[in-house]
């Protein structure tokens, strides 16, 4: 069984995004663009592009804040259905991507927050990208939320709690553009039995 295994399954990128400031306000500020070129850096002007990155708070229990570390979290990925899903939660008509920080928005990948940690998404002229692991909501989307529809951004936390997409850093250079499609491959490996086990 090869290492990496090519599924069936593809998606569509239907937006992508670009931060080109760090979070302010504990708001985020993305725009849209139609092509997004890859280095293995990330997306150039991108506010989480670098080969390395300071810690946060995800890896605390591993290294203090503001440690050096590798960056796998060039990259923001999410489901267009999923968000679709987070938006009915929260009582609105649709979800505006650039209010969560999306890099990459994928339609046609079932379950997408939960496609197994090293999974690659490859386009079709060969750009590569590594999923790292699930994005957890953070309070950034809910205050961004919160200002553009008052009342609202209270709810997103809880909405979109295992549909928040995941992070993932660039493994081939290229170009990504909207309507371009991406193919899905996954660890060829059985599921970790540890899983079972008192943590």
């Amino acid at each position: 069984m090869p290492a990496l295994i090519p599924t069936d399954i593809t998606g569509t990128i239907v937006w992508l995004g670009c931060q080109p400031d760090l979070v302010q306000d504990l708001t985020i500020r993305s725009v849209a663009i139609d092509e997004m070129g890859l280095t293995f850096a990330g997306h150039a002007g991108e506010s989480h592009a670098g080969l390395t990155r300071a810690s946060c708070a995800r890896v605390l229990a591993q290294y203090p804040r503001g440690t050096t570390i590798r960056n796998t979290r060039q990259l923001c990925l999410v489901s267009a259905e999923e968000m679709a899903e987070v938006a009915a939660a929260m009582g609105l008509d649709a979800m505006d991507y650039a209010w969560v920080g999306a890099s990459v928005v994928v339609a046609g990948i079932p379950d997408f927050t939960h496609v197994p940690p090293s999974s690659r998404l490859q386009a079709e002229e060969g750009a590569t990208l590594v999923v790292d692991m699930e994005n957890h909501p953070c309070n950034e989307p809910a205050v961004t939320i919160g200002k553009a529809v008052p009342g609202k951004g209270r709810d997103f936390k809880a909405a979109a709690r295992g549909r928040r997409g995941v992070t993932a850093w660039v493994e081939r250079e290229g170009v990504l553009r909207v309507g371009q499609s991406v193919r899905l491959h996954v660890p060829g490996q059985r599921a970790w039995a540890g899983a079972a086990l008192p943590v």
